[in-house]
């Protein structure tokens, strides 16, 4: 089947469905922590850091159109180079797609089905990315495009309706009034998007891959505004001293919110009901992600078999931590790690590709399926 390019509103669609993810009900801890009543000021400076990252991948990207990230990083440092820092990069992915599904099925067990095996959720939510994403590039994008509205839309009435018990005290002062890691703060946020990092392989199938940095820059200011008032309405409402010892505040955001005339007095349920949709297209995106890399990187002619063989290895690594606590603790440390990577890997990859002149192809024409 010939693929169709993607239009720039199927790609930030991609982008902001792979940013907005399971983390989403933990987030707000993370910047509660370093800077307590800051923490809204702590998020905004995550996004910028995580924008500045973000649009060093996608010059790189636009500076090399039609070549995907291990094509272009071949051209740049070298084959075996290339191969080998990418086919790391994928590993990790596969690892960040294994604890998003623990995450999905430890949220689940502990709220809705308390009944079901931890196993049983994880596995059917990887099973449920892995058959799609042995889709082609442009059903991929399809998929991502029709349920964004059903994730960005129900996060942003929750922050609205929650304002309502929100008091404007616990936001105060706006720099926070402890001593804490802000720098930690900064990267736990920020690492939150870098499923992102999914760019490197849009570009090639994008219309216009000039246009690339201005896609980036409307999908950070789309989640990056919305990180920000979750985390505002839940400082807000609860303060930073009864966030710190909630497991996820954005949830019980929701708990206390309720429609205009108790229409439904808790939105929880439904907010949980959405929170899944946004869990799925993130898992679709690391997935995905992950295949891909691992075929450009053994040069394998098609992708598919590779869901199906990956996935007992995702499993398997999503079971490992033995409790919830052990689950974040594990989160946050590889999150933090694999990030700070995959940026320091752009960064040094878009200088000497600037340093030797080395541009890509501008024939116009889309990679194979396979990329």
């Amino acid at each position: 089947m010939k693929l169709v390019p993607l239009t720039k509103p199927q790609v930030i669609a991609i982008l902001i469905n792979s940013i907005i993810g399971a983390g989403i009900l933990p987030m707000p801890l993370f910047p509660v922590r370093a800077a307590g009543h800051g923490a809204p000021l702590v998020t905004v400076l995550a996004f910028v850091f995580a924008y500045a990252a973000l649009a060093c991948m996608a010059l790189l990207s636009s500076r090399f159109p039609r070549d995907n990230f291990v094509t272009l990083s071949e051209k740049v440092i070298g084959k075996w180079p290339a191969r080998f820092f990418t086919f790391v990069f994928a590993c990790y992915l596969g690892l960040l797609t294994a604890f998003t599904a623990r995450e999905f099925g430890e949220v689940v067990i502990t709220t809705v089905l308390k009944s079901t095996p931890l196993e049983v959720t994880v596995i059917l939510m990887l099973v449920l990315g892995a058959v799609a994403a042995r889709s082609d590039i442009n059903t991929f994008a399809y998929m991502q495009m029709f349920y964004v509205p059903f994730v960005v839309i129900p996060a942003w009435l929750i922050v609205f309706l929650s304002m309502k018990n929100a008091e404007v005290l616990n936001l105060l002062p706006i720099w926070g009034n402890e001593s804490g890691n802000w720098l930690a703060g900064i990267l736990a946020v920020a690492s939150l998007t870098q499923a992102s990092f999914i760019i490197t392989l849009v570009v090639p199938y994008m219309q216009n891959p000039e246009k690339a940095l201005r896609t980036v820059t409307i999908s950070i200011l789309v989640t990056g505004t919305l990180y920000v008032a979750i985390v505002a309405a839940c400082v807000g409402v609860f303060g930073p001293e009864e966030i710190k010892v909630l497991l996820w505040p954005t949830l019980e955001l929701a708990k206390i919110t309720s429609l205009p005339a108790n229409v439904l007095e808790r939105l929880d349920a439904a907010f949980l009901a959405l929170w899944l949709t946004s869990v799925f297209t993130n898992i679709l995106s690391t997935y995905f992600f992950t295949v891909n890399a691992f075929a450009n990187v053994f040069k394998l002619k098609d992708y598919r078999f590779l869901t199906m063989f990956l996935l007992p290895f995702v499993f398997v690594l999503a079971m490992q931590p033995r409790s919830i606590v052990q689950m974040y603790t594990k989160i946050y440390e590889f999150a933090r790690i694999g990030y700070l990577y995959m940026v320091s890997y752009t960064v040094i990859v878009l200088l000497i590709a600037i340093l030797r002149g080395i541009r890509g192809r501008k024939d116009g024409q889309l990679l194979p399926e396979n990329g």
